[in-house]
């Protein structure tokens, strides 16, 4: 195993699908669905029911291309499990130097949360993939880009905690293109079909503000 850090990925769309709550016994459709919808990165949150079950079954529905693993990662007990299911991605609400550089030896991707300049650079110092700013939502576009004027100008910044695709323009304005979304794309208790029409929303709106073609 190695202990680089692992950079984060040229996604097409750098979106992560948050499913805090799934069920096991829902996972494969609600993943098929944001798949095709043109997702590649899912997050099951590890206080979901049965999580582990729920990323193994995801994990088999992604290709190469797709990084799917665990949100809400505290201990490094659960990175060994996450890697044990096949798990790639690694995303956790604080920064914690033995989680993130035990998932670097695995090999994951890595996006902590921080808040602060100094949480920024404790997390990038112990090999951070990315950052995860939350929440999103009480620091505001404004707040995002003045900790990124002191941050690398490689450093790749995600916007996470009360975000929807209707701050995909906002944000953009200030150089993000990262974001995390959670109960804007996905509920306990909506059909595969309902998620499925706001994924494809979501998707349209990134490429519109976004300029893919």
């Amino acid at each position: 195993m190695s202990s680089t850090r692992v950079p984060w990925p040229q996604f097409r769309r750098s979106l992560v699908a948050i499913l805090r709550g799934i069920r096991p016994e829902e996972a494969e459709s609600v993943v098929s669905e944001l798949i095709e919808a043109g997702f590649e990165a899912i997050e099951i949150p590890l206080n979901s029911p049965d999580a582990f079950r729920s990323i193994e079954t995801a994990v088999r529905l992604g290709s190469d291309r797709h990084w799917i693993g665990a949100g809400t990662v505290l201990s490094v007990e659960n990175v060994d499990r996450l890697a044990d299911v096949g798990g790639r991605l690694l995303v956790s609400p604080n920064v914690d130097s033995g989680v993130l550089r035990r998932a670097g030896e695995h090999g994951m991707l890595t996006m902590p949360g921080v808040f602060t300049p100094t949480e920024a650079f404790q997390a990038l110092a112990a090999g951070a993939s990315a950052l995860k700013f939350f929440p999103a939502s009480v620091l505001g576009p404004a707040g995002v880009s003045a900790i990124r004027a002191v941050l690398p100008k490689d450093c790749e910044v995600g916007v996470v905690g009360g975000v929807s695709e209707k701050d995909f323009e906002a944000f953009s304005k200030v150089g993000v293109r990262s974001f995390g979304l959670g109960s804007s794309l996905y509920k306990p208790g909506m059909t595969s079909q309902e998620i499925r029409v706001r994924a494809d929303e979501t998707v349209l709106l990134y490429d519109r503000i976004f300029g893919l073609g």
